[in-house]
């Protein structure tokens, strides 16, 4: 159950860490990015995809670049993370009273 979780989210680290790459070196890529973070090219290019499908990426002739609405979405990253981290926090069993025997 949190396994998939867990893949989700290392999924959506290295989707960040590509994007935030974009940001930073536009155009760039994905030999570039893929010595960089180590990460495969196979997985440098899914992540590519994604980020192009969720139209914060595009392609140019020299590589990937950022478009209108990637600092949009950027603004509102830390908050939906935080979202998501409390929600969790909430989700935790250990303050939970112990069951006596």
């Amino acid at each position: 159950m949190i396994d998939r979780l867990e893949k989700e989210v290392d999924m959506l680290e290295r989707h960040l860490q590509v994007l935030k790459m974009v940001i930073e070196n536009e155009p760039i890529g994905i030999v570039k990015m893929s010595n960089e973070t180590g990460y495969p090219h196979h997985k440098v290019r899914y992540s590519l995809r994604v980020l192009e499908e969720e139209n914060l990426i595009e392609p140019s002739s020299q590589g990937a670049i950022t478009t209108e609405t990637t600092y949009e979405f950027v603004d509102d990253l830390d908050g939906k993370i935080d979202e998501i981290v409390d929600k969790l926090e909430g989700m935790k069993i250990d303050d939970t009273p112990e069951i006596e025997s």
